[in-house]
């Protein structure tokens, strides 16, 4: 599935910016990831951005509801593979097998501890985010509560990275995005 494509059957289940902004920021950070280890950006893009297909309208059946949106879109077995893997322990039993599913597991966890981290800056961006701080944050069980720690460690060990590699490399990716993310929801916005 192509990303325009993959954009517009996003579009038509969700459309709070919110998770909008989270979709693009999940896809940036796998396009990223994918670059990094030679891998197809564009498959690795689209499985971020579609990742969240569901939870929108239907959050009590999250990864339940997405293969049926999935499959009528035109996605691939891969792609509903993929997506339904990072809810893997929580509201599925897809087990994450590929490098991609568990940099997804991990990666969509850790995009909104980021996010709100940066949201108290105040820069409002990650550009001048550094580890340390991040690290702060996450040792903050009151900060961003809603972002799963025990998620966010279990994905790290998953993609046999330390807390700390999985930290600075979703950081780098989101700083890597982050101006195409703000550019599209912007055009969103008019």
């Amino acid at each position: 599935m192509d990303r325009n494509k993959a954009w517009e059957l996003l579009c038509k289940y969700n459309k709070e910016p919110f998770h909008l902004r989270h979709a693009l920021t999940v896809e940036g950070v796998m396009r990223y990831f994918a670059r990094q280890r030679g891998e197809d950006a564009d498959f690795w893009g689209v499985v971020g951005l579609l990742h969240d297909i569901d939870f929108e309208q239907w959050p009590d059946e999250h990864c339940q509801k997405a293969p049926e949106l999935l499959r009528a879109g035109g996605a691939d077995e891969a792609t509903i593979h993929a997506v339904c893997s990072h809810g893997w322990g929580l509201c599925s039993d897809v087990e994450p097998t590929r490098e991609m599913e568990k940099l997804l597991f991990a990666a969509d966890e850790l995009t909104g501890l980021v996010w709100s981290a940066a949201l108290m800056r105040p820069s409002k961006s990650v550009q001048d985010m550094e580890l340390k701080s991040l690290k702060k944050k996450y040792k903050d069980k009151k900060f961003a509560a809603g972002c799963s720690r025990e998620v966010i460690a279990k994905g790290a060990e998953l993609c046999g990275l330390t807390l700390d590699e999985l930290m600075q490399q979703t950081l780098d990716a989101m700083r890597d995005c982050e101006d195409a993310v703000n550019a599209q929801m912007a055009q969103l916005e008019n």
